[in-house]
């Protein structure tokens, strides 16, 4: 039996607005993605689903519900080492620190990590030949187009070795062609470190290169054919 590399059970959140109603996102949401498995998630503006990434990443609390990412129960774990070790989030403005290289923004969270200097630079620097990246390593963000920028964030991603790879719009920052390029790229990642992949995206062309697609509508997620009946 092949344990999930995500489990998410009856999840529920609920956005507290001062003097006003309160906004219920997530109802309810079941979910569980085995290790190696892409999964896109697709859904109206506001439904919900950065928020269940953020979830996912230990960034944003939840309610009430089980959330399990490789085998570590959310409301029992240290939240800042799943963050640094377990998950890893990638977003559309790739999020890229302005004064550092790309070699460096590679590099920084294993060094944040307090991994030895040279191990970190021998790490990313494999990540950014992963990338194909080698020929930018001295460049900083501004230097760089978007589909690069994109692919160091991914490179940098990768740095902690993590179980479960998040990513939220990653393409929707860039033309079609780069963004089919990401998401080959997303492919191999899956294929070379055995990660599970995550995607939120607006894209059905994006989308149908995924394993599965579950449509976020009205606080729950409902299988690929399901919601597209309803669309």
């Amino acid at each position: 039996m092949v344990l999930s590399t995500v489990e998410v059970k009856n999840l529920y959140k609920t956005f507290k607005i001062p003097r006003a109603e309160d906004i219920e996102v997530l109802k309810g949401i079941n979910l569980d993605v085995e290790p190696g498995e892409f999964v896109s998630i697709m859904g109206p503006s506001g439904s919900g689903k950065s928020t269940l990434l953020n979830i996912l990443a230990s960034i944003e609390e939840f309610d009430t519900g089980l959330v399990n990412i490789a085998g570590k129960n959310l409301k029992k774990s240290n939240l800042v080492e799943t963050r640094r070790f377990t998950t890893s989030i990638i977003y559309q403005d790739f999020n890229l620190l302005p004064y550092l290289t790309a070699l460096e923004n590679v590099m920084f969270p294993m060094m944040a990590s307090r991994v030895r200097e040279r191990d970190a630079k021998e790490r990313a620097l494999k990540l950014l030949k992963k990338v194909g990246l080698m020929h930018r390593i001295s460049h900083l963000p501004d230097d760089l187009s978007g589909g690069e920028q994109q692919r160091v964030a991914i490179a940098r991603s990768l740095a902690n070795n993590p179980k479960v790879l998040l990513a939220d719009e990653p393409t929707g920052n860039l033309d079609t062609k780069t963004g089919d390029t990401i998401t080959e790229l997303f492919k191999e990642i899956i294929r070379d470190y055995q990660i599970s992949i995550i995607l939120v995206t607006h894209d059905l062309s994006i989308a149908k290169k995924t394993d599965r697609i579950l449509i976020l509508r009205k606080g729950k997620l409902q299988h690929e054919e399901e919601g597209f009946q309803e669309a």
